[in-house]
């Protein structure tokens, strides 16, 4: 395999992989955001029982390991695609001027996923890593069953504030990597159509708003409760 041509030579290939895990990382997103929001709510029993599910669930065991797949080939092809793109572009322009041919956003996606890949790594640590391989302390509910108190680690780490600003900055760079992302996705899948590539532009600018902040108001909200 040629690193230094990305996970695949084609850098057409390259794109439509950077495309298909960013699709699959979102609904991802989607489906976190969901099992999170009992933090906001005080359910314990419910956070706990989701966070249960979520790491015994055999299906969804498999689907996680597809999951850090994604992950990993989404973060490193995007760094090659994003170096040699760099390197395109030093080779035919004498001068290039990025802000009349791109958005912020769109030109700094390998900054902006770059901080994502390190929250993510802090942020596994703290709470997979914890959930798999800590020790954490566990309790029987009303049902009998023997549920793991990832509830309170969380909460706890939230009220941190280092960890809720990091929390809450991490969550504006991966809104400000899905402003662009989200609907340049569908455009290298080829789904580009007069008139429904403005409708997929909103929905991806009003998806990227509404994960961001979402996920920002639960450490925010745990902070200062």
């Amino acid at each position: 395999m040629d690193l230094s041509g990305g996970l695949i030579r084609s850098s057409l290939a390259r794109k439509y992989w950077m495309a298909l895990t960013g699709l699959f990382l979102c609904s991802f997103l989607v489906v976190h955001l969901l099992g999170n929001l009992p933090l906001l709510t005080g359910s314990k029993e419910m956070f706990n029982s989701y966070a249960h599910f979520m790491t015994t669930f055999p299906l969804i065991k498999i689907v996680s390991y597809l999951l850090y797949i994604s992950i990993l080939l989404h973060s490193v092809d995007g760094l090659l695609l994003a170096r040699s793109n760099k390197a395109a572009r030093e080779t035919r322009y004498v001068k290039y001027n990025g802000k009349a041919n791109a958005s912020w956003s769109s030109r700094n996606m390998a900054v902006l996923g770059t901080l994502t890949l390190v929250f993510l790594i802090i942020h596994m640590k703290s709470f997979w890593y914890e959930m798999h391989f800590g020790n954490i302390p566990t309790y029987i509910t009303s049902d009998g069953d023997e549920l793991k108190d990832l509830y309170s680690i969380t909460v706890a780490a939230f009220q941190q504030p280092w960890y809720a600003v990091f929390y809450v900055i991490s969550m504006m760079g991966l809104g400000f990597h899905l402003w662009h992302g989200f609907s340049s996705s569908f455009q290298t899948l080829g789904i580009n159509h007069a008139k429904y590539t403005p409708i997929i532009e909103i929905v991806g600018k009003a998806f990227s708003v509404i994960i961001s902040l979402a996920f920002a108001s639960i450490p925010i909200y745990l902070l200062l409760s």
